[in-house]
């Protein structure tokens, strides 16, 4: 296990509890946001990110899904269906992350295209909200859309509901049914995943395990912030979700922009 100072130990603990406060009512786990704080700040290295965040995501879900759990919110089929789709991709991703894109600014760069519009496309249709929804994606659909979430999820340990929420809430499903069941995929995807990160360091050199006593802070706070955010979310309107949930995309987007154009210009 990698040994942490009790400076960068608080500072992830920290990291993950405000994160998650604010991301679980939209069900997103709050790995997507601690990656840039992981490399920025934490200073975990490339791809040891990815699994690290994996692992975040294993300790820190328990928290927000026992209060879903117990507000009678883990039920229906959609949990299920995003699993499906999911665990495989996860699986798949996490062989591209180690063989095809060690880099962190190709990350960056995919990420703010594809979190970019869908950002925009949420908050433009939370400020209008007389705005029809268009019909809800079937059930072949979901699972095809959670194989490629998967499969992001895989590469850049991000969970996939910063990406599953916004496209299913642009769709008509109620955030109510969206946070619990996109938070019980990303912690099943994430349990595939990092175990897939372990075996993969087994036979591959390289920084590819997880920094495994920062995950876990990180996820202790994580998994406080979780079960708090998660009590918040019966009391935020729906309006007010889809648009926490778009802004928050749009706001990341434009961060990987930044940092990936800014990383392009300092390896010249």
């Amino acid at each position: 296990m990698n040994v942490v100072s009790w400076e960068t130990g608080l500072a992830g603990f920290t990291a993950g509890l405000l994160i998650a406060v604010v991301t679980a009512p939209v069900g997103v786990s709050g790995a997507v946001f601690l990656l840039p704080v992981q490399l920025s700040v934490l200073h975990v290295p490339s791809p040891a990110v990815t699994p690290t965040n994996l692992l975040f995501n294993v300790v820190s879900g328990p928290g927000a899904l026992a209060r879903y759990r117990r507000n009678g919110q883990l039920t229906g089929s959609l949990a299920r269906l995003l699993i499906a789709g999911t665990v495989p991709g996860v699986v798949l991703g996490a062989v591209i992350r180690v063989f095809a894109i060690p880099g962190p600014r190709v990350f960056r760069l995919v990420a703010a295209a594809v979190l970019f519009p869908l950002g925009l496309w949420l908050c433009a249709r939370a400020a209008r909200p007389g705005l029809p929804d268009r019909p809800p994606l079937s059930r072949r659909v979901v699972v095809g859309l959670s194989l490629v979430t998967g499969t992001v999820g895989g590469i850049y340990g991000i969970g996939g509901g910063s990406i599953l929420g916004p496209v299913l809430a642009g769709r008509g499903t109620p955030m109510a049914q969206i946070a619990p069941a996109a938070l019980a995929a990303t912690f099943v995807t994430s349990i595939a995943g990092a175990a897939t990160y372990g075996v993969l360091a087994l036979t591959t050199s390289g920084d590819i395990a997880p920094h495994w006593a920062l995950g876990v802070l990180c996820g202790a706070g994580g998994l406080i912030g979780g079960h708090l955010g998660a009590r918040l979310q019966p009391y935020l309107p729906e309006r007010a979700l889809r648009l926490l949930l778009g802004t928050l995309a749009t706001a990341l987007a434009m961060l990987y922009l930044v940092q990936g154009v800014s990383s392009g210009h300092n390896s010249r």
